[in-house]
């Protein structure tokens, strides 16, 4: 549905106060994204997993309830990973993923799947 003038008008009055007011917020809300802040949050997830997987092995062998305690940060690490997965979707992940081909990084590790299998496919007579 969409907003009445009246609306509208209010809507930017709101706006041009917030840029007047804090225009650092009104910059900083105005860039950041759903994909960026589901992005931030994997890449912390997936270090909060590392560090839980460090410590699990560090204390294995000495202390049950800390190995249990790295146990609990790893599962929690991958709740959260999982959630801001499927914040993204299917469209924000090849969105994503698009955008650090075009910077290189698929080019160099994209291909090794086809040139695995092209390496040892088998040559049938």
């Amino acid at each position: 549905m969409p907003l009445s003038e009246d609306e509208q008008r209010i809507l930017s009055e709101i706006e041009q106060q917030l840029h007047d007011t804090d225009p650092d917020l009104a910059q900083q809300v105005s860039e950041t994204t759903l994909y960026k802040h589901a992005a931030r949050s994997i890449k912390w997830s997936i270090a909060g997993f590392v560090l839980g997987f460090v410590l699990l092995i560090a204390t294995v062998s000495t202390s049950t309830l800390l190995a249990l305690g790295a146990f609990g940060i790893m599962l929690a690490c991958l709740f959260v990973l999982e959630s801001n997965v499927r914040k993204i979707g299917k469209a924000g992940l090849q969105n994503l993923t698009g955008a650090m081909r075009g910077r290189g990084i698929g080019g160099s590790v994209g291909n090794v799947g086809r040139r695995w299998r092209e390496r040892w496919r088998r040559d049938d007579p």
